[in-house]
């Protein structure tokens, strides 16, 4: 009898549609138990009385503002993250393909994403300007106080954190709110989310969008609905066009950082412009946002089209 040698079956791929339940149904896993431990370890170095302020919503009580930030890391921050690691690494076995963390791009790219971001901020202002006018029917009107209530609670919880006496205060928002938050939430989004649906779709703008919705539904910010959707696509044409997750990241950076030291500034009188103004460009302002950025989207797209072809000729020598 003749010995054959053992020839492995090649895995067969996990469609889209079943990719996309697999990261929802870990995202959800992985939330429930973040939130669990916090909660344990608020338990444990505060007492679970101050875990039923935080409940309660009771801001003034003693050690809620520190439990905050632990409840957010361990229930939102760390689970966000672990996700599309566990998912690309462990189930799909393709982290280069769905976390995209190569640094094969121009880096000229990172001073147009930097300059998108900030040249686009009358155009976002305006998507948040028709977002808040935005009414339901009479027969709707139930959900959409509970919406407006929903907003108002988290807003509130948002100031808390976002209170900063100190520079150094102000330096750990940057980097938790600003630097770990876009981290997290890209890879999640535009790395792993956005690359299943361009599998599913066939169609790389329509993943785009759909993730950017995605997005802007997760955060459960009502009336900031559209101008989440429309960073949400600045960041995955920046992913996508670029095959790297870094410049989305840094754009992201740049959205909540800026919002950050903006905050400082105005809390300690540097400054005059609230941040939590709704008009602070006109007219001409939204058009010339609106064309510049387009623009910026399409140098970025010819300076990462040619970065992409320089890199294939590399590997193809």
């Amino acid at each position: 009898m003749t010995d054959t040698p053992y020839t492995p079956i090649p895995r067969k791929p996990i469609p889209p549609g079943y990719q996309f339940l697999i990261v929802i149904g870990l995202l959800m896993l992985a939330l429930f138990a973040g939130t669990f431990i916090g909660i344990i370890v608020i338990g444990i170095r505060y007492g679970f009385d101050t875990v039923t302020q935080l409940v309660q919503a009771n801001l003034t009580a003693p050690n809620v503002s520190t439990s905050l930030w632990i409840l957010q890391f361990f229930g939102t921050t760390a689970p966000i993250l672990a996700t599309p690691i566990i998912f690309s690494y462990f189930i799909v076995k393709e982290p280069d393909e769905y976390l995209k963390t190569n640094f094969h791009f121009s880096w000229l790219l990172i001073i147009l994403v930097f300059a998108t971001m900030m040249l686009s901020n009358p155009m976002i202002e305006l998507l948040g300007n028709i977002n808040a006018k935005m009414v339901l029917p009479k027969s709707l009107q139930g959900i959409q106080d509970w919406m407006r209530k929903s907003e108002d609670d988290t807003k509130k919880l948002s100031d808390m954190m976002m209170e900063m006496h100190t520079f150094w205060g102000m330096i750990f928002n940057l980097l938790f709110i600003g630097l770990l938050t876009a981290i997290v939430e890209e890879i999640l989004f535009r790395g792993c989310l956005q690359t299943i649906f361009v599998k599913w779709m066939k169609n790389k703008h329509v993943a785009i969008w759909i993730t950017a919705i995605l997005f802007s539904v997760f955060h459960m910010e009502f009336f900031g609905f559209l101008p989440r959707v429309m960073l949400g696509v600045l960041f995955g044409y920046f992913v996508a066009w670029s095959g790297s997750i870094w410049p989305a990241i840094w754009g992201h950076f740049v959205n909540n950082g800026t919002a950050v030291v903006i905050t400082y500034l105005y809390q300690h009188k540097l400054i005059n412009t609230n941040p939590d103004d709704q008009q602070v460009f006109n007219n001409i302002g939204y058009i010339i946002s609106f064309v510049i950025t387009l623009l910026l989207l399409l140098a970025y797209r010819y300076i990462a089209a040619k970065r992409q072809i320089a890199h294939d000729g590399e590997e193809l020598g």
